[in-house]
């Protein structure tokens, strides 16, 4: 994708609406999952859905002249963006925008909804300010919807931070992604095995439900994953699973054919027991993509290693290269 470089100065904030009508804020995709049948009690502190515990942030994104930009925005709290940053200097015309959420971190009761745009042509990046700590619940349960679009020579990074379940914890996630064939688009979803360090929280939450589902523009599947973890059902200490490793991490790779090929041949499996880390690249149903997946016992070797492979889908891609990561970061 051709793109020009960018100006110094910020673009404008769009105007946000952050009271967006609360009736298409339901989770319906969510709200029949039979591993949540048995958490539908009302939290005592607020009911679930209630205004404080639905949050909704919309995000389109468009080519400008110079570089793309956030052109809608809506965002109802707990979710909350204030604006688009341009600060990745090996790509300067790809706006950046941090999620943030002003709850603390998931509760029970939450019900969140991330819809994600990218125009034609249009490229963007979309991240969290920090790890999603799913909290420990008593009551109910916690969810969150996301749906995100990429249309032709699209590009999109949606590269939030770790989730953290706690002890309790009842959580599913649902990611739907419409992809047009030319656009590349890159998930990253990694998840510990609870507060590790924390007197004995490893595997001690309740449910962890993880679906991904992908189809073209015109409603053609391309493919259907969900992850189901029940600990207290089958532990996922098991070898083969997750036997000694701490954090597990999917990184999606949605690109053209050519792209693959390209990616594949620069990705080598990777597999040190010493320490702790074990990552491999598999191709996807129906000439998708790529789906790396890693393990390791510290959530930083995952984010290593998804950087690394992120560089080179960036690299093939687009021809711009991923400058050094903030310290900060």
């Amino acid at each position: 994708m051709a793109r020009t470089p960018v100006h110094a100065e910020a673009a404008p904030c769009p105007p946000a609406n952050t009271y967006a009508d609360p009736s298409r804020l339901t989770l319906p995709e969510l709200s029949g999952l039979p591993e949540l049948a048995d958490y539908q009690d009302q939290p005592a502190q607020m009911p679930a859905g209630a205004p404080g515990k639905v949050g909704y942030l919309r995000l389109r994104f468009a080519r400008g002249p110079e570089r793309s930009e956030l052109v809608e925005l809506e965002r109802i709290a707990p979710l909350l963006v204030q604006r688009a940053l341009y600060w990745d200097e090996g790509m300067p015309e790809l706006p950046i925008c941090m999620v943030t959420s002003v709850g603390g971190g998931t509760l029970q009761g939450d019900r969140l909804t991330i819809v994600v745009d990218v125009e034609e042509g249009a490229c963007a990046h979309v991240t969290t300010q920090g790890a999603t700590r799913v909290h420990a619940m008593d009551s109910n349960h916690a969810a969150q919807l996301q749906l995100l679009t990429v249309a032709e020579d699209g590009y999109l990074e949606y590269l939030p931070e770790v989730t953290i379940p706690y002890r309790g914890a009842r959580y599913a996630s649902r990611t739907r992604i419409v992809a047009a064939p030319s656009a590349t688009v890159l998930v990253a979803e990694a998840v510990m095995a609870g507060r590790k360090h924390h007197g004995g929280e490893r595997f001690r939450y309740e449910v962890l439900s993880l679906s991904t589902e992908v189809v073209r523009p015109d409603g053609t599947p391309v493919f259907t994953e969900k992850l189901l973890i029940e600990p207290a059902r089958r532990s996922p200490e098991l070898p083969g699973v997750m036997q000694h490793f701490d954090v597990f991490g999917n990184l999606l790779i949605l690109t053209p054919p050519e792209i693959v090929e390209r990616v594949t041949a620069r990705v080598p499996p990777q597999f040190d027991l010493a320490e702790g880390l074990a990552s491999g690249l598999s191709r996807l149903p129906n000439g998708a993509g790529l789906m790396l997946r890693v393990v390791a016992t510290e959530s930083h070797q995952v984010r290593a290693r998804m950087r690394e492979v992120w560089a080179v889908v960036r690299e093939e891609a687009t021809g711009r290269t991923l400058p050094e990561e903030f310290a900060w970061r």
